[in-house]
């Protein structure tokens, strides 16, 4: 019988990685807190028109990439292909939006129907931050302030800021207007992908992958001819926030987004070590979505950030944590009664040490077999009790990680004491 593999771009992360993943999130996790996050946890499926509405009809997400299916009452529903729309119904579906600031987060699985190649899957991973009820630039810089500190704290080199302003819908139907008459002047050079966006979504041109495009697109005019005062404004002094807080970044005019609801400050943290995947983090404000979608009109910014692509990145700069091992393995060495004495012995020290990484032998095997399968857990120590250390109420600890401290035998109940200080003293112990 022919085995079952897993779906076509979407991955399996196992052991020998996860710890990586965790170590990334808790990262996340903690940073957020002392920012003033909190978590809300959304819906994987939504109705299809919430993505429709918010993202855009003329999208490559719509168009080609989500994963949308009819449901047994007829409902036209979606896998979730980012998670801002999600969060913006949610918000207004239980009243947290009016009249209120909000700071959310939120971690989990984002599906598109893209080819699979190095960093892009069908099924990835983001974490996305949004905030709701700040109009002005000084949110804007803390978001970047957030991610900059970040990538301090994982370790992480080489990361480079790319920023720009899309102004106001007005400024973007003035730009939107002398984009289409451009490139109508160089319809012969634009692909044909190019052509059918042309009058629908002429903006999504300027980040043209198609060599013939992009080439056109390098010498379009930029959308900071036609900003309004509020809008430089509102940029100059993003900037100058940045500038105070020593955050390099460049301002690339023409980054535009892939999505349709963004409006004034948009972003991209990129790196030249992934690829043709180098975007890591990135987001914008979107101050007309919550009205869009039908609350009352409320400001907005938010950024997500791509977990695949940062785990290759922390892998591949070195940065990534080691691998956890237990700090015990407890050898339970043939006999009669050291089964349920083991046991018991194992209990007492998780009752006592609460968040002590004990691993208990399970399925017999040899002194030497069992040593082995401790040493290649990665185990500090191995804790020995067998059918001579029962009768006489001892254990035998014997250091697995540390060559210069000897084995020794101690009575039972010393134990919990004696790990607890020896694993105070290393980092990464019960205590940490």
């Amino acid at each position: 019988m022919k085995a079952i593999r897993s779906i076509r771009g979407m991955h399996d992360i196992l052991p020998d990685t996860v710890h990586v993943w965790q170590e990334l999130e808790h990262q996340i996790r903690r940073q957020l807190e002392a920012y003033g996050y909190q978590e809300i946890r959304l819906p994987s499926v939504e109705f299809t028109e919430l993505f429709a509405r918010s993202i855009g009809d003329v999208t490559d997400i719509v168009e080609k990439e989500m994963y949308t299916f009819e449901d047994r009452n007829g409902d036209l529903l979606s896998l979730r292909p980012e998670g801002t729309a999600g969060c913006v119904r949610a918000g207004i579906e239980h009243g947290l939006l009016h009249n209120q600031v909000q700071r959310l987060w939120y971690l989990g699985p984002m599906f598109r129907h893209e080819r699979p190649q190095k960093g892009r899957y069908r099924q990835f991973h983001q974490v996305g931050i949004e905030v709701f009820g700040v109009p002005g630039p000084d949110v804007d810089a803390e978001l970047l302030a957030f991610t900059a500190r970040l990538w301090r704290t994982l370790g992480l080199r080489n990361l480079r800021l790319e920023i720009n302003t899309l102004g106001t819908p007005a400024s973007r139907a003035r730009y939107r207007d002398r984009l289409i008459t451009y490139f109508e002047a160089r319809q012969e050079a634009l692909d044909p992908e190019a052509l059918r966006r042309l009058y629908d979504n002429p903006l999504r041109l300027l980040d043209s992958k198609h060599p013939d495009t992009a080439a056109v697109a390098r010498e379009a005019p930029t959308l900071f001819d036609d900003l309004d005062a509020e809008s430089r404004a509102h940029f100059d002094m993003l900037l100058t926030h940045l500038d105070t807080l020593g955050i390099a970044y460049t301002h690339n005019p023409r980054l535009v987004r892939g999505l349709d609801y963004y409006t004034h400050t948009v972003f991209e943290w990129v790196t030249d070590e992934l690829g043709a995947q180098g975007t890591v983090c990135a987001g914008g404000r979107y101050d007309g979505l919550v009205e869009q979608l039908g609350g009352r009109a409320t400001p907005a910014i938010g950024l997500a950030m791509g977990l695949e692509r940062l785990v290759t990145l922390l892998l591949a700069q070195g940065s990534a944590s080691e691998p956890v091992g237990p700090d015990i393995y407890l050898v339970v060495p043939a006999g009669a009664g050291a089964g349920p004495e083991a046991f018991a012995l194992a209990e007492r020290l998780r009752d006592e040490l609460p968040t002590l990484r004990l691993t208990l032998n399970c399925g017999g095997g040899s002194m030497k077999a069992q040593m082995k399968k401790a040493d290649r857990t990665g185990a500090r120590y191995a804790v020995i009790l067998g059918v001579d250390e029962i009768a006489a109420g001892t254990v035998v600890l014997k250091p697995l990680r540390d060559s210069a401290a000897g084995q020794l035998t101690l009575a039972q109940q010393d134990l919990p004491a004696l790990m607890r200080a020896r694993l105070q003293r290393q980092p990464g112990g019960p205590d940490r």
